[in-house]
């Protein structure tokens, strides 16, 4: 008889990470591979292959494979997209480098801007024009347009954007300019900015639907290949993509629009928060996964991950926003920092340790994975401290030489610094620690939740080994550290929804709406969201759709999102959107503003399927002795080296409890439990650590 078995599979810069779910009974395999960067799709065949042979499920029992990717955010970061070329209105050809003409910090001299993706001399300007109420004033010549076209196809341009001023009110003209692009230069991808993001604000939509374009046939020839080698293992179930927002997406309609990929792998870790939080029965909390290359830090709250509708890719400075190129796309919000295992140490010119954000990521990696690597790392300290057991690093697949740690730890930062190779070993550890409480804190405050009221949720191959050190700083009730956490970002694709976000910007003051033509867009955004759901194969009785709009007072220059009454909207539903804004606003700024009318500016529907239904089944523990001996192990307390007791995570029973320190082991995670804390499996075999 077939099983039904999903797979989730996150690709991170370090390490791809996997599981495997029988949706029967509810029994997990979970896998762990170093990245392959120069093709991430052999790390995947890999790694599914061997969890297929271990679970004892052949190809053909595997239905869904849903995978999320850091390769869309690298490829924007490192430059390594398409040649893109813009077309735009005549006379806002600049607008895309000129942006908000804001400084993002007004004492820097030496300031660096965001750099665009398309240099100047490849925009190029289309005398064509539409009003903001869609009045088409003008429309493009098609000689000229052509001749544009193909002075863009013989300079060998492999992508255009077209984005010209309001087309999210009326996008005729781009549609005309994008039938000759694919009439006179077929092999050029073309991105429409009424179709990839059709909202008001002119430098927002322009970078956003850049950045589509610039990595379409990247994502589309890496899909294809992922595909081609599911098949050569045979497996035919169907290949599902995680998006920044946390709902799935066909590969048809990621290929298309792929900036929707760009927070892929983070937002699942966040979707797994939420899904443990529930069952441990924390609602909001604090998610940090910690992998090798990054670590990422969300608030869950009220048992939903919180969301945007923009963000920033590429900044040039990590904390400060305007520093990096906005894309207007749903996503979870959360903040990423350089802060992983393979985060590199070093001594800077003033003499202080820093670490990071630069990484050794999995090819040549730290020092001790002895792969070529020659600066000191914060695996390198982990392993110096005790933390790590150089025998059992991802189950043994991996030995790590202390030695070699040790070496270089103490001739790159130790000797510069006049400490033993013990305390800067240290240092790296602290330092990172404090960092990534820093980013917690004010990720926390700047969306208005005290980080000491908040447990922090700790995952990722690095995450365990750190999240008692992030709790203490942060001052945390708790840690939480959840069975198999080295891979549960990929859990957490297991549990998302097929879904796709759609919006239209139609700005209109609330009491003189005309309520026909809001109704009229709901309903088509509705329509084609129906449309994907059911090429997916969702069942009609399985589609649902939420329905918000992005509200502000008049005079007010951003907005914020509320969702919108069920049914019909009319002059009567005005009161019920206002009560809704003022709660919200309320909630953000603990006040409400002016008595002045609302407006809105965009109009949104949320399409999606049922959520999956997950059984966890957590193997049992077999009754064994769950002490596995005792290792050498510093905590500062101590000021040396002293024995700790070393636990089986795989044999420790619910129930059971533990007094810190103590060192828990799994395969693809090692968890670190501080003294003077209190450590409790639970029902489910998380590791709750009482601070």
């Amino acid at each position: 008889m077939m099983r039904n078995v999903r797979v989730g599979i996150d690709i991170g810069g370090t390490f791809t990470d996997l599981i495997l779910i029988d949706d029967a009974t509810g029994e997990l395999t979970v896998g762990k591979v170093l990245t392959t960067p120069a093709d991430p799709s052999h790390a995947v065949a890999e790694v599914l292959a061997d969890a297929m042979q271990r679970a004892s499920a052949p190809p053909q029992d595997v239905r869904h494979v849903i995978h999320g990717t850091t390769l869309v955010t690298n490829a924007v970061i490192e430059r390594k997209g398409a040649r893109t070329a813009l077309l735009t209105t005549r006379g806002y050809r600049d607008a895309y480098e000129i942006a908000r003409e804001h400084r993002y910090d007004l004492y820097d001299l030496f300031l660096e801007m965001p750099t665009p993706l398309v240099p100047r001399y490849l925009r190029l300007e289309v005398d064509e024009r539409v009003y903001a109420d869609g009045t088409v004033a003008r429309t493009p010549d098609p000689d000229v347009v052509a001749k544009l076209v193909a002075e863009l196809r013989d300079k060998d341009i492999e992508a255009i954007a077209v984005c010209f001023i309001h087309s999210y009110a009326n996008r005729a003209n781009e549609q005309v300019v994008a039938d000759l692009i694919r009439e006179i230069a077929p092999d050029i991808r073309v991105s429409l900015s009424s179709d990839v993001v059709p909202e008001i604000r002119e430098y927002e939509r322009t970078s956003t639907t850049v950045v589509n374009v610039y990595v379409q046939g990247l994502v589309e020839e890496y899909l294809a290949e992922l595909v081609r080698r599911l098949r050569d293992l045979r497996v035919d179930g169907e290949l599902l993509l995680m998006l920044s927002s946390g709902g799935l997406s066909t590969v048809e309609t990621a290929t298309r629009f792929p900036l929707r990929l760009l927070e892929s792998g983070p937002a699942g870790g966040a979707l797994a928060t939420a899904y443990f939080g529930e069952l441990v029965g924390v609602r909001d909390l604090m998610a940090f996964d910690m992998g090798g290359t990054t670590a990422k830090l969300c608030v869950i709250e009220d048992g939903k991950p919180l969301t945007s509708t923009e963000f920033e890719v590429d900044r040039k400075y990590r904390f400060k926003a305007g520093s990096g190129l906005p894309v207007k796309t749903p996503v979870v919000e959360l903040i990423e920092i350089g802060a992983g295992g393979g985060s590199i140490a070093r001594v800077d010119s003033l003499g202080l340790l820093k670490v990071g954000p630069d990484s050794a990521g999995a090819d040549p990696g730290p020092v001790c994975y002895g792969r070529g690597g020659t600066q000191p790392t914060v695996t390198d300290a982990d392993l110096l401290l005790g933390y790590l057991d150089p025998q059992f690093f991802l189950g043994g697949r991996l030995r790590l030489d202390r030695d070699a740690a040790e070496r270089v730890i103490a001739s790159k930062i130790g000797e510069p610094l006049g400490l033993t190779a013990l305390r800067a070993a240290w240092g790296i550890h602290q330092l990172v620690n404090e960092g990534m409480a820093g980013a917690a804190r004010v990720h926390a405050i700047e969306r208005g939740k005290d980080p000491r009221s908040l447990p922090l949720f700790a995952f990722g191959g690095a995450g365990p080994g750190h999240g008692f050190g992030v709790a203490r700083v942060l001052h945390s009730p708790r840690l939480i550290v959840p069975f198999g956490a080295g891979v549960t970002s990929a859990f957490g694709f297991l549990t998302a929804p097929l879904a796709f976000d759609f919006v239209r910007s139609f700005l209109t003051q609330l009491e003189a709406a005309d309520w026909t033509h809001v109704n009229a867009i709901l309903d088509d955004m509705s329509a084609q969201g129906d449309a994907i759901l059911a090429r997916s194969g969702v069942a009609e009785a399985d589609r649902q759709f939420i329905r918000q709009a992005d509200v502000r007072y008049t005079g007010q220059g951003h907005e914020i999102r509320i969702d919108l009454p069920a049914g019909r909207l009319g002059p009567e539903s005005v009161p019920r959107i206002r009560t809704t804004f003022e709660t919200v606003y309320r909630s953000l700024f603990g006040r409400i503003g002016p008595d002045v009318p609302l407006e809105a500016v965009s109009w949104r529907v949320i399409a999606s399927g049922p959520r999956p239904s997950v059984e966890l089944s957590v193997p049992p523990a077999s009754g064994a002795p769950a002490v596995k001996g005792q290792r050498a192990v510093y905590f500062p307390e101590w000021e040396e080296h002293r024995p700790v007791s070393v636990y089986d995570r795989y044999l420790l029973a619910p129930g059971t409890t533990l007094d810190g320190p103590a060192i828990i082991e799994e395969r693809e995670s090692t968890t670190v439990v501080g003294p003077g804390t209190t450590c409790v499996v639970d029902a489910t075999r998380s590791l709750l650590v009482t601070l």
